[in-house]
């Protein structure tokens, strides 16, 4: 039997990862000698961690390729996926150490937790093999419930942990079940295997083949949070700390999109036109359900929740388009995303006191009164989330429009179209009361203290910067997908 690694150079494609699981052991090692006063220590080395790994796959360290006997694959698409993943698990870990230790809950396992989450979303959007994406997939997920559990005694937190839990384990059964259905009409666990035995395949085993990507696909559903199958992510968003909500509403959504890509475009490309009727219906749905129900809310965090559906609707419009116009406008889509999303909770995170969250939007009343930069701040999140020009949500929106025109899709468009802008009412609500309502709580002001400041507004301003240069970031993700 050849062992999936025969010499130390064969590791190169997999080096950051090694960076960041080997940092996450090192970390878990020295937070039993640290003093708990010093614990900036461990969050600063995690942090930085996680920016070494992000810089050795922006340099080309290691170099892409395949190796364990070709389970792991790293290419341009999985190091778009991964840089982005890496510096926005930063960011949540730079939002969170404040918070968190002012309410008495950052522990030594909490970057502990976001390094192994990270190496999670590392191994599963440059998995070749079913087996490499359910290892991948169980990494991130048992560590996310840990972190939303993480505030024990507050019944939101363990009952938002639980949920996530248990509709989590039916997603994972859901896939694991889909990849044996896979498996047992393939004969292969290797995606490109499965790919090339599918043209040769009988009518049973087509069927066999078909009904394993449906359950394969009611599982990304469940990941990604998708109508239908949302029912989890409200709870979860509203009963998590926000920096963690910060965390698991940006980096997992790019790791379920790198698990979506691979499955479907890498293993299943021949179903395409049967995938594209699941997906589209279930863009449908999400782009339906996500926005109503955000419009009845008044919290804050449950808004967003429901809004990130909604973006999933949008996401799912580039995928169900396929081909490389369509999978480039869904990975830029996701990217953005994760930017904006991080930035929303990011808001939340400035705002909030121990004793005092900020999660409602009466909360946010007069904010300009008290304090036009961080108002001024909120309002380019809410416009981007939105849609407007020029900020980034718009060019994401636009991009998926486009790739959803290519695949064919025009009353999906239109439905996206009609309901982005039925969408756009919540996000304006938060603009309006903060520029015209009068301020209600004192404590309504910006957090202090330089660092915290400072990444958030380079988060929001990203959102800004990023527009001119649309072109490049565009053309990364096209790259993924050429040829």
């Amino acid at each position: 039997m050849t062992p999936p690694v025969r010499t130390l150079a064969e590791l190169g494609p997999i080096v950051p990862e090694l960076v960041v699981v080997l940092g996450a052991f090192a970390l878990l090692m020295l937070d039993l000698f640290i003093d708990p006063r010093r614990r900036v220590i461990t969050h600063v080395l995690a942090v930085a961690t996680l920016l070494a790994a992000a810089a050795l796959i922006a340099f080309g360290v290691g170099g892409q390729g395949s190796t364990l006997a070709d389970m792991f694959v790293r290419d341009t698409g999985a190091d778009v996926l991964k840089v982005v993943g890496l510096v926005v698990a930063a960011i949540a870990l730079g939002y969170a150490w404040t918070y968190l230790r002012e309410r008495a809950l950052y522990q030594g396992e909490i970057p502990v937790l976001f390094l192994f989450t990270a190496a999670g979303m590392m191994l599963l959007v440059s998995a070749n093999n079913l087996t490499m994406v359910y290892v991948g997939l169980e990494l991130l997920a048992l560590c996310s419930y840990a972190l939303v559990a993480c505030d024990r005694d507050n019944k939101l937190a363990s009952e938002a942990a639980m949920k996530y839990f248990v509709l989590g384990a039916l997603a994972s059964g859901m896939l694991l079940f889909g990849m044996s259905l896979v498996y047992g009409a393939a004969g292969t666990l290797s995606l490109p295997g499965i790919h090339d035995a599918i043209g040769g395949l009988s009518s049973d085993g087509r069927v066999l083949m078909l009904t394993g990507m449906v359950f394969l696909i009611v599982g990304i559903a469940f990941k990604f949070g998708a109508a239908p199958f949302h029912m989890w992510l409200p709870d979860t968003y509203h009963g998590a700390p926000t920096p963690i909500v910060a965390f698991i509403s940006s980096v997992p959504k790019l790791a379920a999109f790198g698990m979506t890509w691979r499955l479907l475009e890498v293993g299943l490309s021949p179903l395409h036109d049967q995938a594209q009727i699941l997906l589209s219906i279930l863009a449908a749905l999400s782009l339906v359900v996500g926005n109503l129900f955000a419009i009845a809310q008044t919290n804050l965090k449950r808004m967003l929740a429901y809004s990130t559906i909604s973006h999933v609707g949008f996401l799912l419009l580039g995928l169900a388009g396929g081909g490389e116009t369509g999978y480039a406008s869904a990975m830029f889509y996701v990217v953005s995303y994760a930017v904006m999303s991080a930035a929303s909770f990011g808001a939340i995170v400035m705002l909030s006191r121990n004793g005092f969250e900020a999660e409602e939007i009466d909360d946010f009343k007069g904010l300009n009164q008290r304090s036009p930069w961080m108002a001024g701040l909120v309002l380019c999140i809410m416009a981007s989330l939105a849609g407007v020009p020029p900020f980034l949500g718009f060019w994401a929106k636009l991009a998926v429009l486009q790739g959803a025109l290519q695949g064919d899709l025009l009353w999906l468009a239109i439905v996206a179209i009609v309901f982005a802008v039925i969408g756009a009412f919540y996000y304006l609500r938060v603009i309006k009361v903060m520029y015209f309502d009068a301020p209600e709580n004192a404590q309504l002001v910006q957090r202090p203290g330089t660092p915290i400041r400072t990444v958030f507004a380079l988060n929001v301003l990203a959102l800004l910067v990023v527009v001119p240069f649309f072109s490049p970031l565009m053309a990364w993700c096209q790259q993924a997908f050429a040829g």
